[in-house]
């Protein structure tokens, strides 16, 4: 009898998005996402007293009318796209080699069913994408401690491997590459403007090896000092898509999104650097959003929505945002070739 070797599991991972737009299940994903001490990482009572009392209540129901500006007939842009992405990895790879489930940090589907989906498929090995580009603590670095707690518990534990980041993969920066330049061959942009989710500043400083990250120009460099530097991958990630693209450093400019609270964010803010950027007289930016690879609140509402809205009432003229790669067929590729180098 031949002998059947035995499958390679690949479980990729998203964020996770509420399953409706209702304020009940919007606020039951904020409690959720808000709770993991990797994201606000303050001490647990601090932290649940804050959520439950404060952000939870207040924030539901504006997030809620958010969701409703991005939700479609099938449902939210995040997960569909992954299930898309799913599909369209599962039509690459051998199917006598690897089994490809998914699973949400937060929400539906979970972590937990994507990992029993391929342990009952007896896989040999997991390999683990968190899908997103930089690492982070409280993206990536949630996923691993999620997927290691769960697999504790398993009798038979097989082998993991996990992506930490792919910023600088060829094909990565290719699809942006490509995304790109179909808006920018239609029109002469000002500026090119890269604008990714911020972190509060302690969250990096608390993984700075040695004291080195001075959240300075020390980003301005990436090497084996920075490898896992948040702000220090974003900028590595702004200079390849405008090398891949023949863009010139002064005409990209990059900032960060979305922070919380009164603490110090990474900066510089996204919101600040288009006020002043109208202030200086620019009228046409292109933006891009690479720390997302699924079209999501962050970008379609956030940067397409509220950025544009903002720019164009401090005195700018055009406001265009990159899609995200979401199931593009380069981005499948380099998926495909992230699992196959770890198999």
């Amino acid at each position: 009898m031949a002998n059947i070797k035995a499958k390679t599991g690949v479980l990729l991972v998203n964020l996770g998005t509420p399953d409706s737009t209702n304020t009940g299940d919007v606020r039951k994903y904020l409690r959720e996402f808000l709770m993991d001490p990797r994201v606000i990482d303050i001490p647990f009572l601090s932290r649940w007293m804050l959520i439950n009392f404060i952000i939870a209540p207040f924030r539901a129901p504006k997030s809620a009318h958010e969701y409703r500006k991005l939700w479609t007939d099938r449902g939210s842009p995040l997960l569909f796209h992954t299930v898309d992405l799913q599909e369209k990895l599962i039509q690459k790879l051998d199917p006598k080699k690897y089994v490809v489930s998914i699973g949400m940090r937060y929400q539906s589907p979970s972590i937990e069913s994507g990992l029993e989906e391929l342990r009952k498929e007896k896989v040999s090995k997991i390999i683990v994408l968190p899908l997103f580009p930089q690492y982070a603590s409280a993206s990536t670095g949630s996923v691993i401690d999620k997927v290691m707690e769960i697999a504790q518990g398993w009798q038979i534990i097989p082998e993991f491997s996990f992506v930490s980041n792919f910023l600088d993969h060829p094909k990565f920066i290719e699809a942006w590459a490509e995304r790109g330049n179909a808006l920018i061959n239609e029109k002469d942009y000002d500026k090119i403007l890269f604008s990714y989710h911020g972190l509060p500043e302690r969250q990096i400083l608390k993984g700075s090896v040695g004291g080195y990250c001075q959240l300075g120009a020390c980003c301005n460099k990436y090497g084996p000092s920075n490898t896992y530097c948040y702000r220090a991958q974003c900028f590595q990630t702004t200079r390849l898509i405008a090398e891949k693209m023949g863009i010139p450093e002064e005409k990209t400019v990059n900032c960060f999104q979305s922070r919380l609270g009164k603490d110090p964010w990474v900066k510089p803010y996204t919101d600040e650097v288009i006020t002043e950027l109208a202030a200086q007289g620019v009228k046409k930016v292109l933006a891009f959003s690479p720390a997302f690879v699924a079209d999501c609140l962050e970008t379609t509402v956030e940067v397409a929505g509220e950025y544009r809205d903002k720019f164009l009432e401090a005195g700018g003229e055009e406001w265009d945002l990159v899609p995200s790669l979401n199931s593009e067929d380069t981005w499948v590729e380099c998926v495909k070739d992230l699992v196959e180098s770890r198999s």
